[in-house]
């Protein structure tokens, strides 16, 4: 999908007769797929990324498998955050953001098979996200349940200390993930590359969810805080 040319389209569309649902999403699932590629590429290029990594002695594969895992971890990261329950808008909307969610790895799919991309590692690629999927959605409830014991270890637990875990929570969900798999499970003494990842993806969480909400989410300071040093609270679990 050429998103420059549908945006062309979109901005001479009558909006007494505006297109369907489901085109919209289709070309809103696209553009996210292509900022989730984008957020990957920018981390994957990062000097201090590939120097934790020791990216160098790395095999070819090695390097592409690594590029992948940021791509599919962007992308879960946003099925995640389109699913969230605490999103603050209409149920109707909510709704339709339900639905994109299920567009995403479909999109992502499209614009590898637009890049020439064999139907062989189509099916690999459809078979990680869904795999991902799966399983950041199970891990998500066991980090809100540590999140949960280590917030109240060092204060009471508030209803504003439960909001804020509940919002950082795909980031959170998605940055533990990541690094476990980018190392292959050898996650030890590698704290500094967690940091880096947490801040990407956290930079990467505010840009998208702001604009989801309408601008509603007053990601302050505190917030800012709170991904900046999300490595404290999760190095520990």
């Amino acid at each position: 999908m050429n998103l420059d040319e549908e945006a062309k389209k979109l901005k001479k569309i009558d909006p007494n007769n505006p297109p369907p649902l489901a085109k919209m999403a289709s070309i809103l699932a696209a553009s996210l797929s292509q900022a989730a590629s984008q957020y990957a590429f920018k981390l994957f290029r990062d000097r201090k990324f590939r120097q934790f990594l020791e990216f160098d002695k790395l095999k070819k594969i090695e390097q592409d498998r690594i590029f992948n895992e940021l791509v599919v971890t962007n992308l879960i990261l946003l099925m995640l955050t389109l699913e969230a329950p605490d999103l603050r808008m209409d149920s109707d909307v909510k709704d339709y953001f339900f639905a994109l969610k299920d567009e995403l790895p479909k999109a992502h799919v499209n614009c590898l098979r637009e890049l020439g991309i064999e139907e062989k590692y189509l099916r690999g690629w459809r078979k990680l996200i869904h795999m991902r999927y799966e399983e950041y959605s199970k891990d998500k409830h066991e980090a809100r349940q540590a999140a949960m014991e280590i917030e109240s270890r060092q204060k009471e637990l508030t209803t504003e200390g439960l909001v804020d875990i509940q919002l950082l929570l795909p980031v959170q969900t998605v940055a533990i993930g990541c690094h476990y798999h980018l190392l292959r499970g050898k996650v030890r003494g590698k704290d500094e590359l967690f940091k880096l990842i947490v801040r990407s993806l956290g930079r990467f969480y505010v840009e998208v969810r702001v604009p989801l909400e309408g601008g509603k989410i007053t990601f302050g300071k505190k917030n800012r805080v709170k991904i900046r040093h999300l490595w404290c609270k999760t190095s520990s679990y």
